[in-house]
């Protein structure tokens, strides 16, 4: 099902698994609503499927938000679109009829930041996160309470574009914030291996029983 409602080009996968939480699928840059549908039913099968196109064009490539160099973000920017973000991911919980358990973020380098994003200013908007290839967005003042939550950063020893300091200060934050943090590491650099797929498997397995 695609649509343009509730403010994000998006498309909405309806789920075989009674109360299961769904999944909040965002893509890297470049990337739109259909990249991660895939991923997502492999993930979690059965589950229900909310993927939203960043808003963002940087050379024509969708993004989550703006940034002024690699790996040097437009802070309010961000604000400004994790907020819209946030607010979609409310309308759309009540136009699809979703679970109550809140979704579980599956982001991919931008996708993931902005997913990172959502837990430190937003932490109502989401249940728990899997962020690929991710790094800090920034650091909100207070932390918020995410004691509940259970987060993989899935990274990569030989990524060019996030480095293993970066994922390591991102885990620590998370964690100084109360949130499960799992920090999982693969030989692979910004895409995605065969070892990030089998680690978020496991991990998605154990964060779906029960729901």
């Amino acid at each position: 099902m695609s649509g343009r409602e509730l403010g994000f080009i998006h498309r909405f996968v309806p789920g075989t698994r009674l109360g299961a939480a769904p999944l909040l699928l965002l893509h890297g840059t470049g990337g739109n609503e259909d990249d991660l549908l895939s991923l997502g039913q492999a993930l979690a099968p059965g589950v229900p499927l909310l993927s939203p196109r960043g808003q963002v064009l940087e050379n024509g490539m969708p993004r989550f938000f703006r940034r002024l160099a690699e790996g040097v973000f437009d802070l309010d920017d961000l604000k400004l679109r994790a907020q819209q973000l946030a607010r979609f991911v409310a309308e759309a919980r009540e136009r699809y009829d979703l679970a109550d358990v809140p979704p579980i973020a599956v982001g991919f380098s931008n996708g993931a930041n902005m997913a990172a994003a959502l837990l430190l200013l937003h932490p109502d908007s989401l249940s728990a996160g899997l962020l690929f290839r991710s790094m800090v967005p920034l650091v909100p003042d207070p932390l918020p309470a995410l004691d509940d939550v259970r987060v993989l950063i899935a990274a990569g020893r030989l990524d060019p574009i996030v480095t293993p300091a970066q994922s390591q200060a991102l885990a620590e934050l998370l964690g100084q914030a109360g949130a499960e943090v799992t920090l999982q590491w693969s030989n692979a650099g910004h895409g995605l291996s065969g070892d990030d797929l089998e680690s978020a498997e496991r991990w998605m397995a154990v964060v779906t029983a029960g729901r």
